[in-house]
Formats: structure tokens, C-alpha cells, sequence
């Protein structure tokens, strides 16, 4: 089943049920995959890849938007954002957690016998590849500078 299809039964599931947080984040993303597809040209469909890398695009402006209303004490706009990350997130697939991440970065330090800060954008174009749909760019780079530093 496509991500858009899975959108749309989500939709209907949160009409329903009258909940009006899922429902606008699903209107989101489903706008967001309308304007990608319209993007792209002739193509109808957009990859899966592209698809993860749309809804990561939606997390990260909700956390950042959550974080400047956390920063302004404005927990009361906050509370929203967070919620629609949680809806998002549910189509994304299992994020690792930093140990998991760490692991990895540390082999591809030491398959490619990379050393020191002077290292970290290629250490981290490979992690970025690898890593893709499964952590964070924020993550990866923290991890990364750990094992280098």
C-alpha cells in the first residue's frame, strides 16, 4: 500500500473519529506529497525514499517550530506541534537510537580509516547514505563529531 493511500484511509479514520490534530497533520503530508508529485513533472508516483525524506522534512519543521515556542514559553502553541510529530512519525519507519547510530558511524570510521574533525563532512555523506530514513541528520552529526573528536 502507498504512502498515499495509507494517508487517505488515515483521513477518513480521523474524520471519524473527529480528531482534528491527526486530521491536520495527514492534510499536511498529504499536501506535501501533492506538491512533490506536481514537483517532479510527469512522474506520478515519487519513490519511497522520497516519500521518507518528505515526512522527515515535516517532523523537523514541527520540532523546530515546537522548540522556538518552548524558547518563548509559549507551551500553549508548543503542545500541537508535538502532537503532529507524533502522527507524522507513524509513518516513518523505526528510528535507531543514538547507541545504534553510534555503532554504525564507528565502523564506517574504521572501514574507511578516517581520523580527526577534518573527516566529518565525509564521514558523514557515508552515514547520511546509509543512515538515510532510519535517524536524523541532527543525530548523525552529534554522533559523528563524538567519534571524531
Amino acid at each position: 500500500m502507498s504512502l498515499q493511500s495509507q494517508i487517505m484511509d488515515a483521513m477518513k479514520t480521523a474524520m471519524k473519529e473527529k480528531d482534528t490534530v491527526a486530521l491536520e497533520s495527514l492534510r499536511a503530508i498529504k499536501s506535501a506529497i501533492l506538491l512533490a508529485q506536481t514537483e517532479s513533472g510527469a512522474k506520478e508516483e515519487i519513490s519511497a525514499e522520497e516519500e521518507i525524506k518528505l515526512l522527515q522534512r515535516l517532523v523537523k519543521q514541527r520540532k523546530d517550530s515546537a522548540n522556538i515556542y518552548i524558547e518563548q514559553n509559549r507551551q500553549d502553541l508548543a503542545d500541537p506541534e508535538l502532537a503532529q510529530v507524533a502522527v507524522i512519525e507513524k509513518f516513518l519507519p523505526a528510528q535507531l537510537g543514538e547507541e545504534e547510530v553510534e555503532v554504525i558511524v564507528r565502523r564506517i570510521i574504521a572501514e574507511n580509516n578516517f581520523s580527526g574533525m577534518a573527516d566529518m563532512g565525509k564521514v558523514m555523506g557515508i552515514a547520511s547514505k546509509e543512515l538515510a530514513g532510519q535517524a536524523d541528520g541532527k543525530t548523525i552529526s552529534t554522533v559523528v563529531k563524538k567519534s571524531l573528536a
